[in-house]
């Protein structure tokens, strides 16, 4: 019984690693369904697949990946998809992670951000795939690091990680991206006051954004005023600015593409792109040697299939 079930297991992986390779979203999707799921035994199935996947490419690190966060309201949905569609028309592919916060009374998420960005779902390349954050701190999921694994083995060029929000503990998707981009709204003020030192600190570009009609003159004098409240980057020679778009009027949008691929060259330059990866797998390594103690303790048949 237990070698047919580890036949079956084995297929699965095979099948789901040559859908892969084939560019199968089908197979991406229910990859990440299986390192999503709450049954351990999936979880490493999941991540099986993405290894063997891995093992027959040359190279994965061809995604760029870029984190993006915001305060409520700031319109992420709306930038995502114009700037995602922007990337589709220079001839890439995109990939975007959308977490959505989980109500701590039912226990449930909305995952409506394809119905947020039709246009974008709507495209063969690009692949939109919301997750509930599951009471996970750090704006991000349990499985977000994974999930991103899976959609770089898969080939996309750019992902883009969306955030639930602005707060302190938002500095957990900043270690697993290449960069990370924080929106802000026109009207500074209390926001600026509102923002967390912290987010200033780790954020490699700043776009407010609804930079249009009535507002324009609003974003203008707040990109002023993030730029006085802007300190050194912590990215060795990148002088940190702040950039004004439109998603609604797509204004802007390729400005932001330019200055994220100027940042790119830099620290692929300078090397800090890479010493940012090593880092990454760093921090990966020890969330899974953590996970696997936790799981033990509270469960050890765990181990038996981690």
């Amino acid at each position: 019984m237990r070698s047919l079930l580890q036949n079956k297991r084995t297929a699965l992986v095979e099948e789901y690693a040559a859908g892969f390779l084939k560019h199968n979203e089908r197979a991406l999707a229910k990859t990440i369904t299986l390192i999503e799921s709450l049954i351990p035994a999936d979880r490493v199935l999941g991540r099986e697949i993405v290894r063997q996947v891995i093992a027959s490419m040359a190279t994965t690190n061809g995604a760029y990946r870029i984190g993006i966060t915001g305060v409520p309201g700031v319109g992420k949905s709306t930038f995502i998809e114009a700037f995602g569609m922007h990337l589709i028309d220079q001839g890439l592919s995109v990939a975007v992670l959308a977490v959505d916060p989980t109500s701590p009374v039912s226990g449930g998420s909305l995952l409506g951000d394809r119905t947020r960005m039709t246009r974008l779902s709507a495209h063969p390349r690009a692949f939109i795939r919301p997750s509930p954050s599951g009471l996970h701190f750090g704006g991000v999921t349990r499985t977000t690091r994974q999930t991103l694994f899976a959609c770089e083995a898969f080939g996309f060029d750019v992902i883009m990680v969306e955030t639930v929000g602005v707060g302190q503990s938002e500095y957990a998707v900043a270690g697993m991206v290449d960069v990370f981009m924080t929106l802000m709204l026109p009207n500074a003020g209390d926001t600026l006051q509102g923002l967390k030192k912290g987010i200033l600190e780790i954020s490699d570009l700043l776009v407010v954004n609804k930079a249009d009609g009535p507002t324009e003159k609003a974003a203008k004098q707040a990109a002023r005023q993030y730029e006085q409240a802007l300190g050194k980057s912590l990215v060795p020679g990148w002088e940190r600015m702040v950039l004004l778009a439109s998603a609604l009027e797509n204004k802007g949008v390729g400005e932001v593409w330019q200055t994220l691929q100027q940042f790119r060259s830099l620290t692929q330059t300078n090397g800090y792109f890479e010493q940012r990866r090593k880092s990454q797998r760093i921090t990966e390594l020890r969330e899974r040697m953590d996970a696997w103690l936790e799981a033990g303790f509270l469960d050890p048949a765990y181990q038996a299939v981690w």
